[in-house]
């Protein structure tokens, strides 16, 4: 049992659509439907990497923290997944700087704007000794990383002298480099608003990507990273054809936050878990996989999370968000991303990211908790791994990414599941997907804050063997906890089909075993 205590939106457009039947209802108990799995036609494959976190790349000013002797941090990652992708970007990315020995000067630096809510232009060094506890912490854990090269306050020469060093010494490690985070804010306060422009980030961009490639020929990269303004994919995917000997691109990517801040009335449980929170979800992954297949390339959601700003108490830090995290990580894993990285770290270099302050904590002093009572929060609210003391323990934020990731390395039947649920009156998504050994398996997240769900799940009439279930719950929406439970036995089948209660704020995993 794996557990958490303290602390499509369619899945895809449907080929062979699933057989829709209403079940009777009677007064106000469970919502019946019966859905037939399709057994043939497949969609997109979601790569056994997919599950990812992100981090400030301020964290590397402690070498400590990605290094071996972290023990606690490494087991929590692989808690998550064994075969996870770092992501290391972040608004502080934009004010590091390669500091290759101890004796090597400041460099000098660009003045820039001073912005609420922006990080204080407040530099740090990046060293070797931080990317070498970097590359041992990676090979423990059995991830792979996104390295974000700052792109705000670099220069080309500067950002090849890392890349250097980077890709030698985290090796086979080392997806590819990321330069520049949320470039789509450039203009607030690294760049002139009236001449910044995807034009003029991607003329900037390719003079880094090319100082670096002349040093690294084996270099590979992912752009643009915008923070909300998912256009610039098909911008950029428009703008491609003209580059001249482009650089290596592996991945188009980009962020997304459900809302925010703290203090934003509208970042309550109830309007997270709505559908209506996946429209632009949706709206986004065709924007981005259309400008992704115009270029031949995955997209990969780098950096995001329910609640920018170092998420809300009460909303990011509770089951609730185990529920968005994994229906999140389905949907575009459908939609054939690549992965994606929920953002976390510290509750300091969060903090350093957005202005010095989380918003978080101002809301809990309004309220009259005390500074113990704030504590016992993880810090960031929003963070898969929440750091208290010399403790590492996963959120249920986390706890609902390692859960969809348990798909990892399936192909998704294409078949419309959702439609048919919400179709009925009910708060809720499917998934199905054919797991790498040939088993089928099928995920129902209800969302629904008071129905629950009768399923009858047709697996077909050849379908043979049992079904095991597992199920991911907490007591309540707003519980500080998650647990995902096995089932003690298997199911059996009758006639290939299977009857089986989804309870709300709950999601449950049928994995039929075949005989």
């Amino acid at each position: 049992m794996s557990t958490l205590s303290r602390r499509n939106f369619l899945v895809t457009a449907a080929l062979a659509a699933p057989t829709l039947r209403l079940l009777a209802q009677g007064g106000n108990g469970p919502v019946a439907v019966a859905l037939t799995l399709p057994t043939e036609a497949l969609g997109a494959k979601m790569p056994a990497d997919f599950v990812g976190l992100s981090y400030e790349i301020q964290q590397l000013t402690d070498p400590k923290f990605f290094s071996l002797a972290n023990t606690g941090l490494i087991r929590a990652f692989r808690q998550l997944s064994a075969h996870g992708v770092l992501r290391l970007g972040g608004n502080t990315s934009e004010f590091g700087y390669w500091k290759p020995t101890a004796d090597a000067p400041e460099p000098a630096h660009p003045a820039t704007r001073e912005v609420a809510g922006e990080p204080k232009a407040e530099y740090y060094a990046v060293t070797p000794e931080a990317v070498r506890n970097l590359a041992a912490f990676l090979k423990a854990t059995g991830w792979s990383c996104l390295y974000g090269i700052g792109m705000g306050t670099n220069t080309p020469e500067r950002a090849a002298d890392e890349a250097v060093f980077v890709a030698k010494t985290l090796g086979a490690s080392l997806q590819y480099f990321q330069i520049g985070n949320e470039v789509d804010l450039f203009d607030r306060h690294l760049r002139d608003p009236k001449t910044w422009t995807p034009k003029a980030y991607l003329d900037e961009w390719l003079a880094i990507a090319r100082a670096v490639t002349a040093r690294v020929p084996e270099a590979r990269f992912g752009l643009p990273d915008v923070a909300s303004d998912v256009t610039w994919l098909p911008q950029i995917a428009t703008l491609w054809p003209a580059v001249e000997n482009p650089p290596h691109v592996t991945t188009l990517s980009h962020h997304h936050y459900f809302d925010g801040p703290a203090t934003n009335p509208h970042v309550t449980i109830e309007n997270l878990l709505k559908a209506e929170s996946m429209r632009k979800v949706q709206h986004n992954a065709d924007l981005a996989t259309g400008a992704a297949d115009a270029m031949h390339l995955r997209v990969r959601m780098t950096e995001g999370n329910t609640c920018y700003r170092g998420g809300k108490p009460g909303v990011s830090d509770v089951f609730a968000a185990a529920l968005w995290s994994a229906d999140y990580s389905l949907l575009l894993a459908s939609n054939n991303y690549s992965g994606i990285n929920l953002h976390g770290g510290t509750g300091k270099s969060v903090a350093n990211s957005v202005g010095g302050f989380l918003p978080g904590d101002g809301l809990l002093r309004e309220q009259g908790k005390s500074e113990a009572e704030i504590a016992t929060h993880p810090h960031p609210f929003y963070t898969p791994i929440g750091t208290f003391g010399d403790k590492y323990i996963v959120q249920p934020v986390g706890i609902g990414l390692g859960f969809a990731g348990k798909l990892s390395g399936a192909t998704f039947l294409k078949a419309d599941l959702t439609a048919p649920l919400q179709s009925a009156g009910i708060n809720a998504t499917a998934y199905a997907a054919r797991l790498a050994n040939g088993r089928t398996s099928l995920v129902i997240i209800n969302k629904d804050l008071e129905k629950d769900l009768a399923l009858t799940v047709d697996f077909g009439t050849h379908a043979a063997g049992l079904v095991h279930a597992e199920t991911l719950r907490a007591p309540s929406a707003d519980s500080r906890e998650a647990h995902i439970e096995p089932e003690a036995k298997p199911r059996a089948l009758k006639a290939g089909k299977l009857a089986i209660t989804v309870p709300h704020t709950s999601a449950l995993r049928l994995t039929l075993e075949k005989k």
